[in-house]
């Protein structure tokens, strides 16, 4: 079959952003499949020498339309919405000209959804449309959106699309939930979480070892704990402060490192320091590509998923979470939802209380000096991402969705 996919945030290994769209989509082309995205140059290197409008490569089989267009996640809500709407309406324009059996756009953000609706309507080709956050509910429930016009105007766009999406795809349980809430059918919804990326992630551990001595020499036999991703307004990275605080009584052989970048960085870098924490045991590291992600979590003992006191955020599907699994690093969170279930459940990590800072603190020190528990954690961590959550079992959920589609 001939795929449209639609992502505004298409990213390989080399930069430092969720490749699921790559991967997938990798994995159709080796099924034959034709796949053809529109995309823009938001996580697309220096390398590539994109120019400005529309730009035309390959990578790995896959063909991409990729339009320049400068993002940072330190952006303000204002600014990040209209450059939704400018790719909305620019990539709505260059998804005409491309033939394809099915078009599938996969949010966020939620005006992915408009050329995905407007090529199906046009074309007459089914669209799957994939959930990759509850939209608007998450953004009212931040306090990004506070206007009611634009709630009610996301609200009607998210309910058009489900109603006219021949197939859709949410990435938990709570996704797929908030989907059919909206009277879609069940059985027209796939659960394809994000997935383990074992090819990259599980590798000896030599690896962690030797970036250990090469780049993180300051870690100096303690145990790693690490954070990877946004410092953005709800994930609320200041907790791994209030952890290294704490640690610092109760066990001084853990050491802390937050690698990524956002807008709320540059305030968890100042209350480390006024902490007493900065450098000491909790480290603040630029963003680096996943293909590194790789060597910190080989070397690290915990990985850490963090968000504020949101439960809509609890429905997410963390990128952090199936990389931990996949490079066999147990998991820890601060939050509840289907994830707290899963790990304990799974005993591949721990739960952290989200507001007893020497609570939690305390639970990974026992967690990681307590050999026999820890071991089954990692072992627990390796079944998981092989048999549960490998990249060929969601490739191949997301295919038989696709043909679905087509076949209905």
């Amino acid at each position: 079959m001939d795929i449209l996919y639609l992502h505004q945030y298409f990213a390989t290994p080399e930069s430092n952003a969720g490749t699921r769209s790559y991967e997938m989509a990798k994995r159709l082309v080796k099924n034959g499949h034709t796949v053809t995205f529109v995309t823009s140059s938001a996580y697309f290197s220096n390398n590539y020498n994109l120019r400005n409008g529309w730009n035309f490569i390959e990578i790995d089989g896959i063909k991409l339309h990729v339009l320049h267009l400068d993002y940072s996640n330190k952006d303000s809500f204002f600014k990040r919405i209209l450059k939704f709407i400018n790719f909305s309406i620019r990539s709505t324009l260059k998804s005409l000209s491309i033939k394809a059996d099915v078009v599938f756009a996969t949010s966020t953000p939620l005006t992915i959804a408009i050329p995905g609706l407007v090529y199906s309507k046009r074309k007459k080709v089914p669209l799957v449309f994939e959930v990759r956050d509850l939209w608007p509910e998450l953004p009212v429930a931040t306090g990004v959106i506070k206007n009611k016009w634009v709630i009610k105007l996301a609200t009607w766009l998210e309910k058009y699309t489900y109603k006219n999406s021949k197939r859709l795809i949410g990435l938990s349980p709570g996704m797929c939930e908030g989907i059919t809430r909206h009277g879609v059918p069940a059985e027209h919804v796939t659960l394809a979480t994000n997935s383990c990326d074992t090819d990259l992630f599980d590798v000896d551990k030599s690896v962690g070892r030797n970036y250990l001595n090469t780049k993180l020499s300051f870690v100096n036999g303690r145990k790693l704990i690490t954070y990877t991703g946004t410092f953005g307004l709800i994930n609320k990275v200041g907790y791994i402060v209030e952890l290294a605080k704490a640690a610092q009584k109760l066990d001084p052989n853990l050491c802390f490192v937050a690698i990524g970048d956002g807008m709320e960085k540059q305030q968890v870098i100042a209350d480390a320091e006024k902490a007493g924490v900065l450098n000491n045991n909790l480290y603040i590291l630029p963003p680096v590509p996943k293909t590194e992600i790789v060597d910190l979590l080989s070397a690290a003992d915990l990985s850490l998923s963090l968000f504020g006191p949101v439960k809509e955020m609890w429905h997410n599907s963390a990128n952090k979470l199936f990389d931990a699994l996949a490079s066999q690093t147990p998991i820890a969170i601060n939050y509840a939802g289907w994830q707290q279930e899963f790990i304990n459940e799974h005993n591949c990590g721990l739960v952290l209380d989200a507001g007893d800072y020497e609570k939690a603190s305390a639970s990974i020190s026992r967690f990681l000096n307590d050999e026999s528990e820890y071991a089954k954690a990692v072992k627990s961590c390796k079944i998981l991402s092989y048999e549960h959550f490998s990249r060929d079992i969601m490739a191949a959920r997301i295919e038989k969705t696709l043909m679905e589609a087509i076949n209905d």
